[in-house]
């Protein structure tokens, strides 16, 4: 912390709710850290000379005679390469046994850089997970969710896409994580040998709520440094918003601040928007990609969570569990990159966007057949191709178990027209036909 010499000592308290206190002092700044009887709090309103401070672990037992302490500066992570391979919580201290790092001191939740400083996106982040790669490529620099149910594995699919993706580094913000979810984690990525890449913010089940909130910003503020001072290449994964939505419910109502839709603060878009907003390709190289898991409630995307979010960020991944296969799928129909064509033929192979085209317009085809056999109907000899193929196109490309480069992806696609059907029903033009086709 600070110079002891900036720190302020005050001993009566106004007020006290649920979640904050409230007392009379000067010289005090917004989002300011203090301790009050010790425990960790944060400035959250200032109206004239009284001050309100949100306790992260709560205020039950707090007398009016309180001492409160405080710090002269928000919270802060220190930055360096020393960073790399670690774990740390959300005030960015180490969990994982190792020392502290030494760095340069850095301010979190800073602003998001300048419009006029960014550069259009331009780069493939490649996922090795075809669902991502074929259908809706990434692109360095894009704010994308994974829209999933809870019981969906969607941090195993993080894992994957950490382990996978080729970037310089990866920065893993886990809100809520259970201690289960945090020693998978640990797992994959130590088991891996990859964590000399990996930096992870985690706050568990068994920690205050409220601490969720420093998550995004402490990756956020890893990442920045990285992309802007070491022109990287860097990939933030945020799991689960919906959980981080939830804690920033928590501290609103415990404020008294009167909810909006589903009872979310008013201020759930601007604070969404405030993470997203980090993502940014940089004229330099460097870049911030970021990726959220948002957990779905019955699948409601009209939730405000999920609602928000989709105006905010550059499409969506959805997860679905595939009935005919058994998988988890990226459901074709309802995920969408909204920069995919950044980078489809242009880094890709020339058939790329047409393969893909003709992939999913088959795999639409097969469930219009599978309505047609729910309903009694008929199946024709080209149904019953396509509902093969579904199976083979959910198994080979839109599983998320399948780890293969995106030309295999493509070849494999092109493997599967001619099992399944003739070159003219694939509707792909004649001279990617005519290149592009398996020979035997």
């Amino acid at each position: 912390m600070s110079n002891k010499a900036f720190q302020r000592t005050y001993t009566r308290l106004e007020a006290i709710t649920k979640a904050t206190v409230t007392l009379r002092a000067q010289g005090v700044s917004n989002d300011e850290l203090a301790t009050v009887e010790g425990r960790l709090a944060q400035v959250v309103k200032i109206k004239g000379d009284l001050i309100t401070l949100q306790v992260f672990s709560g205020t039950e037992g707090i007398p009016t005679n309180a001492e409160v302490l405080f710090h002269g500066e928000p919270p802060t992570l220190e930055v360096s390469e020393e960073l790399s391979g670690r774990f740390f919580n959300a005030y960015g201290d180490p969990i994982d046994g190792g020392p502290r790092v030494e760095g340069e001191r850095r301010q979190i939740g800073g602003p998001s850089v300048n419009p006029f400083k960014r550069k259009q996106p331009s780069q493939l982040i490649p996922t090795g997970i075809a669902g991502i790669d074929l259908n809706n490529t990434l692109v360095s620099g894009q704010k994308i969710p994974f829209f999933a149910d809870p019981d969906q594995p969607y941090n195993a699919v993080m894992a994957m896409v950490a382990l996978r993706a080729d970037v310089d580094k990866i920065i893993l913000g886990g809100m809520g994580l259970s201690n289960d979810d945090y020693l998978f984690f640990r797992h994959e990525f130590e088991s891996a040998g990859a964590l000399n890449k990996i930096i992870s913010f985690v706050n568990t089940t068994d920690q205050p709520p409220v601490e969720r909130l420093l998550i995004p910003d402490m990756a956020l503020t890893a990442a920045e440094y990285f992309a802007v001072d070491k022109n990287e290449k860097v990939l933030v994964l945020l799991t689960d918003m919906t959980l981080y939505a939830d804690a920033l419910s928590i501290v609103s109502n415990r404020m008294d601040q009167i909810p909006s839709k589903d009872s979310m603060p008013g201020s759930l878009y601007s604070d969404l928007a405030k993470i997203y907003e980090k993502a940014v390709q940089l004229p330099s190289g460097g870049s911030i990609t970021i990726i959220a898991v948002t957990t779905l409630n019955d699948g409601d995307i009209t939730h405000a969570i999920p609602d928000n979010t989709g105006y905010i960020t550059e499409g969506q991944l959805y997860l679905r569990a595939d009935t005919d296969t058994g998988k988890v799928i990226i459901d074709p129909f309802r995920s969408l990159s909204r920069l995919k064509q950044l980078v489809q033929g242009k880094q890709t192979r020339e058939d790329h966007s047409q393969v893909m085209n003709a992939s999913v317009r088959l795999y639409s085809d097969a469930q219009n057949a599978k309505t047609k056999l729910e309903n009694g109907f008929d199946l024709s000899d080209y149904d019953g191709r396509c509902l093969e193929y579904a199976k083979a196109y959910a198994t080979e490309i839109l599983s998320i178990d399948v780890n293969i480069g995106l030309t295999e992806m493509l070849d494999t696609c092109w493997r599967l027209f001619a099992k399944y059907f003739s070159k003219a029903e694939t509707g792909i033009k004649q001279a990617m036909i005519d290149k592009y086709w398996p020979a035997d």
